[in-house]
């Protein structure tokens, strides 16, 4: 009898010990004066999160107006302090005058469960250093400028796709119909293929890309997985690694290179950077340049290349549906450039159309691709004017979505307005209240070729279609709460009708 009772002992003993270590960082924040929710055993602050409740991007927007005046708000990661800023020269230390100390970011790699999660968003800062660098010459505006007739005859295709598509229905789910466009887009700009996803309906390319980022039940566990049990979804690589999209871009990857190089072909694109980065790791630190690291950066390319783009095209041609007045403006300057150019659209003239511009900024501000910039400190980090000290590998969240949607700083912030991208209206704003693409060193690579891309897709469409809401089209827009980039819930049908 006595065994059983110290049995009992000993085991209330230990539940009570693991029940403190699941809350003994619960009074992290209060002790140092941030404000914040309360959080819950094992949960922190990210129940709803975890379950797919409700879409981050409403959830940092619900805290960003109920901390409204308050620059930073603390959160809990399971029992790990998270710290959201929502003071723009608090952002500006992180992302630039600071970055140092916060390089790194908290999606960490898992290489044996997602090999391609070895890219440059997701690297450690030390392995970002060393590859940044060697990536960056293929985003130099001479580059992009080479690069951009492909992106011309890409956006002809696209033009003669959408021929088709209203010539059967009306009604297009435009997401799907941008997203081939991109695909064919990055398909030529990097990797020297004709992926013809325009021209077929069971395109190999653009089944992998709708798995990357579709909100279906595996992805949305992996998603989970990665943020709130990572080391649990390490271990899952013994059992369950990628077999849908690794061994798909590594062929694809290693078969165009062998094709280059038994044929002695050479072409100024992704894959060729890659190939000198493959062919001479004497350039870089030969025990970090892995096979499978390049294969991770052109899978990142791709990845990331088309999703975004035809994401931003697909919120403008939302927006410009329910706003005839600002779709007609925008009309009028496709057309006068058009005429002005004699129908050549060039990289640098492109430059010109000014309004364009603005609808394009505004539809990122109004629909940025994520609604999170996430960094991690590198060292333990004090903020003197908050009187702040947090240790290293603490979480920061930057709330861009809430940010962009603040009616202190956009005025009628759901409100669809491109005039607030004049010269004289930037000015007025600090520049951390659009960070669509990131800031400071850590920002988004590929920038210039997405504002690019995204542009020629919109002047292609709106000089010979007007779009429309109808009946498919579902307002108002609801964000899923299991993708990873802010997507509309069910698909953005739009009636376009060709201008005669």
């Amino acid at each position: 009898m006595a065994s059983y009772v110290e049995l009992l002992c000993g085991l209330v003993v230990l539940a009570v010990a693991f029940y403190y270590y699941l809350v003994w960082n619960f009074d992290f924040w209060r002790k140092r004066g941030i404000p914040g929710p309360e959080p819950h055993l094992f949960f922190g602050t990210h129940k709803d999160l975890i379950f797919a409740k409700v879409c981050v991007a409403h959830v940092v927007e619900d805290l960003y107006r109920k901390y409204r005046n308050a620059p930073a708000v603390g959160l809990y990661n399971g029992r790990s302090p998270v710290l959201v800023l929502h003071d723009p020269e608090l952002i500006r230390t992180i992302l630039i005058k600071d970055f140092t100390n916060f390089a790194d970011r908290p999606q960490k790699p898992h290489a044996r469960t997602e090999p391609l999660s070895l890219n440059l968003f997701q690297l450690d800062s030390v392995r970002w250093r060393l590859l940044r660098p060697k990536l960056t010459p293929m985003f130099t505006s001479g580059k992009l400028k080479g690069m951009f007739g492909l992106m011309v005859e890409c956006s002809e295709n696209f033009d003669k796709y959408l021929d088709h598509v209203v010539m059967e229905n009306e009604v297009v789910e435009v997401l799907e119909a941008t997203a081939k466009y991109t695909t064919d887009v990055i398909g030529s700009c990097a990797f020297g293929i004709n992926m013809n996803t325009m021209g077929q309906e069971d395109s190999e390319f653009r089944e992998k890309g709708k798995l990357i980022f579709e909100g279906n039940i595996e992805n949305a566990i992996r998603l989970k997985l990665r943020l709130f049990l990572p080391g649990f979804y390490d271990l899952l690589g013994f059992v369950f690694p990628d077999k849908r999209l690794a061994p798909f871009f590594t062929k694809i990857v290693t078969e165009t290179m062998n094709y280059r190089r038994q044929n002695n072909v050479y072409r100024p694109d992704f894959i060729h950077l890659l190939m000198e980065l493959w062919d001479n790791p004497e350039r870089t630190d030969s025990r970090e340049m892995t096979d499978q690291l390049l294969i991770a950066q052109a899978y990142s390319f791709f990845s990331a290349g088309f999703e975004t783009s035809s994401s931003a095209m697909s919120w403008a041609l939302l927006e410009l549906a329910q706003n005839h007045e600002i779709q007609e403006k925008l009309h009028q300057e496709i057309k006068e450039y058009m005429k002005k150019y004699n129908g050549e659209i060039d990289y640098t003239t492109m430059k010109e159309m000014e309004y364009l511009d603005k609808v394009f900024r505004e539809t990122l501000r109004k629909y940025p691709p994520a609604a999170l910039l996430l960094r991690t400190a590198t060292t333990d980090y004090t903020f003197e004017t908050l009187n702040l000290s947090i240790p290293k590998s603490t979480e920061i969240w930057i709330p861009m979505f809430a940010i962009q949607r603040d009616p202190a700083i956009y005025p009628d912030p759901l409100k669809f307005d491109p005039e607030r991208f004049t010269k004289e209206a930037i000015a007025t704003r600090h520049p951390m209240y659009h960070l669509s693409f990131g800031d400071g060193p850590r920002n988004c690579i590929g920038n210039r070729f997405a504002i690019f891309q995204t542009k020629l897709g919109l002047l292609r469409i709106l000089l010979r279609y007007k779009v429309d809401i109808c009946e498919k089209t579902k307002l108002p827009c609801e964000f899923d709460p299991n993708a990873w980039l802010l997507s509309h819930k069910g698909g953005i049908y739009l009636k376009m009708t060709k201008i005669e």
